[in-house]
């Protein structure tokens, strides 16, 4: 016991060790243009002010998307999702496999879920004990089910999901304006210093090489960006991307396009005032998402109305579920 928690501190520290280079990378790319070439290299007061300027507000809106993205937590199922005292105990206690089915079927009967496991299961939990709604999965970094989870993603070290995955979108791009003004503004004295206009000293190492590192990070930047463009267009995560989500009549990776605008606004929200800045909009509460085709829906009354689920309360959400499911449907236990 003593040694798996060892390891598993160990394993939280070493995580952030990819968060801590890209930091280091842009303390130092803050150094290199602020003080060697703003302040040391360029004499021009106007240029060397408007430089300034830009430069702070792309850095700003980088390291404004970048905390929002580490930081924010991943969101998890309510507890509408989660196994009550009772049903664990009757679970729990229940020795019959089919028996044990059966109780967690009564229960999903009560929510609004349409994806199936591949196999035609409805997708469970061990783990964490809840029934999975839908775009859901277990994150065995995070030790815990995360709400529309896209990916995890060491750099931010983090979940990527429901709850900031506009925040990761804002950081990729905010990371290529941020890239490109460093390497647009340098380019000048990079060839200077290259052909030795300029003379040598601490401020060619930093110039010459500011310009080798945003560069690279911008090429790197912009094909993951434009992946994530594409998913957003499509209203894809990255695991669905992998593995199109199956639904009551079988896989499709179509599943969840409602056309481009709504695709954008479930992520971005109505206000596109906002949609450039890093606070949270996105619509719904990542326990439901609308369907490319409606008329699923008509299966369960309460899925037709999502607002209805969302009202109702836990004292009185028995009286306004649903009670019909096809009893044929099984329960997949996922890790």
């Amino acid at each position: 016991m003593a040694l798996s928690r060892g390891l598993r501190c160990c394993q939280r520290v070493f995580s952030w060790i990819p968060v801590l280079i890209i930091t280091a990378v842009v303390l130092w790319s803050y150094y290199a243009y602020v003080f060697e070439l703003c302040l040391f290299t360029i004499t021009n007061t106007l240029e060397k002010v408007a430089y300034l300027l830009l430069f702070h507000v792309c850095f700003v809106m980088f390291s404004w998307t970048y905390w929002k993205s580490i930081f924010t937590p991943p969101a998890s199922p309510c507890k509408k999702f989660q196994l009550s005292y009772s049903d664990k105990q009757r679970y729990e206690m229940e020795d019959r496999p089919d028996a044990q089915k059966q109780i967690l079927v009564e229960i999903a009967k009560k929510l609004p879920i349409f994806t199936r496991a591949q196999s035609g299961a409805i997708r469970f939990c061990d783990r964490c004990q809840v029934l999975k709604p839908d775009r859901c999965h277990h994150c065995s970094v995070c030790e815990m089910c995360v709400l529309k989870m896209d990916h995890h993603c060491p750099w931010v070290n983090n979940c990527v999901g429901f709850s900031n995955y506009k925040f990761f979108l804002l950081f990729l791009a905010y990371s290529m304006v941020y890239c490109i003004f460093i390497a647009a503004t340098v380019f000048r004295y990079f060839l200077k210093f290259w052909e030795g206009v300029l003379p040598n000293g601490p401020a060619k190492f930093h110039v010459l090489f500011l310009m080798f590192v945003a560069l690279m990070f911008f090429v790197s930047l912009m094909f993951l960006f434009g992946y994530h463009c594409w998913l957003v267009a499509k209203n894809r995560s990255t695991l669905e991307a992998f593995s199109a989500p199956a639904f009551a009549n079988g896989p499709d990776k179509n599943g969840f396009n409602v056309g481009m605008r709504r695709n954008l606004e479930q992520v971005f929200g109505e206000n596109r005032r906002l949609w450039f800045i890093p606070v949270f909009t996105s619509q719904g509460n990542g326990h439901y998402f609308p369907l490319k085709n409606r008329s699923s829906e008509s299966h369960n009354p309460l899925l037709a109305n999502e607002d209805m689920w969302e009202e109702s309360d836990d004292g009185s959400e028995e009286g306004s579920l649903a009670e019909d499911v096809d009893p044929s449907v099984t329960i997949e236990m996922e890790e």
